[in-house]
């Protein structure tokens, strides 16, 4: 029932968006009176402690496929990563929102749900790591300029290919910056 409480409420804000999501529209599309959902969950914000978790554990799943076809090459592989990410972000904007922005008033993932998000992170750390010597300032601003396009993609050209088609310059950019060599793929 967990399950399907969470999957409703990604239904919900798919259709209206994250902040819409109540707790009636939530139960109604499972079944049940609002005040059944406390049985499973003991308020909106642990549905969207779920959803946090459920996201970021959806994410790291994609991770082992992508990291057996990484490149040995740096900056391949750094593209690799980054349009990963930027794809699977732009695939869905709800989700998207609810892993790295702060939409919602008061909403902070329990430990439980940031678990799976810091292990992304210092797996993409280890992973750039193992590449080229990249300062941890550096690597912070790698993720911010994909944030910044994923932002501009839905800001400016949703469902476009204007921003998609900067994201290879954009780390092209930052590659140049930290010194990684040319890609040789």
């Amino acid at each position: 029932m967990r399950r399907e409480i969470v999957d409703a409420a990604w239904d919900i804000a798919r259709e209206v968006g994250l902040t819409q999501i109540t707790l009636r529209d939530v139960a109604a599309r499972v079944g049940m009176q609002a005040p059944s959902l406390y049985t499973h969950f003991d308020s909106k914000m642990a549905i969207y402690d779920a959803m946090f978790g459920d996201a970021w554990t959806d994410y790291e799943s994609t991770l082992p496929p992508l990291v057996d076809g990484l490149s040995a090459d740096p900056r391949t592989a750094v593209h690799q990563l980054s349009r990963h990410f930027y794809d699977y972000a732009i695939a869905d904007q709800p989700r998207y929102q609810l892993m790295n922005e702060r939409l919602i008033p008061g909403f902070e993932p329990s430990p439980e749900a940031f678990a799976p998000s810091e292990r992304v992170v210092a797996h993409a750390r280890a992973t750039v790591a193992s590449l080229a010597d990249v300062a941890d300032d550096e690597f912070l601003i790698w993720f911010a300029v994909i944030g910044g396009l994923i932002n501009q993609h839905f800001a400016n050209d949703p469902g476009g290919t204007r921003v998609t088609a900067v994201v290879r310059r954009a780390v092209d950019m930052w590659a140049d910056s930290v010194g990684l060599p040319l890609s040789s793929d």
